[in-house]
């Protein structure tokens, strides 16, 4: 299969701690080829081959080689930290293919992890109002989901969740549902051992995921379409 993926390069890792080490672009510039053949190709091809394979596994994901990567260079506009570029790649696919939609998978090849995640992240204030909605009044839906994530091995994210309840969910009684109003997102992880991003298996390491975390993707999307049609 032409542009199939075989694995990130022996050198990508590397590269990413070099790249972090000079933070220029004259360096960037001069190892470029190396930037193209060892991360970004393979990187596309990954994108590519996840999206025939999310599509033979009717998830509903996809992606292209040129709109789906995150740029290496970082956006230093509003920021302190004016080093010209990231310590890791990273790319969406998603229902529409672009970066914009929700209920997406996100895969980030870095310095400090490897991770994939599928989320539904910072959701319209709608959304996210209709989701908290159907936690309190449709229980057994949302238990019934964080159920098959876990015999998936997956749990929920707590990350960056307030530390008190929403305006109308103060009188949520039960802790599990009391937290889950809480959250901002409602996100699940998968850590790849760095070892394994340099061979053809990735991609059956990150489909079985995504399967894996279906439920959360199907919950999400049953929820999307009564708040877009309210």
């Amino acid at each position: 299969m032409a542009g199939a993926f075989k694995g990130f390069g022996q050198k990508a890792i590397p590269f990413l701690k070099a790249l972090d080490f000079h933070q220029s672009r004259e360096w960037f510039q001069e190892n470029r080829d190396l930037f193209d053949s060892e991360l970004h190709e393979p990187f596309c091809d990954l994108v590519e081959t996840l999206t025939e394979r999310f599509e033979a596994a009717k998830l509903g994901l996809r992606g292209d080689r040129k709109k789906s990567l995150f740029r290496i260079n970082r956006d230093v506009r509003f920021s302190k930290d004016k080093r010209p570029y990231n310590r890791h790649l990273s790319a969406i696919l998603s229902p529409d293919g672009s970066k914009m939609s929700q209920g997406v998978f996100y895969v980030h090849i870095g310095l400090e992890r490897c991770f994939a995640g599928v989320a539904w992240w910072q959701p319209a204030p709608e959304l996210l109002q209709a989701m908290r909605k159907a936690i309190v009044t449709k229980p057994a839906a949302f238990r019934g989901m964080v159920s098959s994530l876990k015999k998936a091995g997956l749990d929920l994210d707590p990350e960056d969740c307030l530390k008190r309840a929403p305006r109308g969910f103060e009188d949520v009684g039960e802790d599990d549902l009391a937290q889950a109003v809480r959250n901002r997102h409602f996100v699940v992880r998968h850590d790849i051992d760095p070892a394994t991003i340099h061979s053809p298996a990735l991609v059956d390491d990150l489909v079985g995921f995504t399967l894996g975390a279906k439920p959360l993707l199907d919950w999400g999307r049953a929820i999307q379409g009564t708040a877009v049609a309210a």
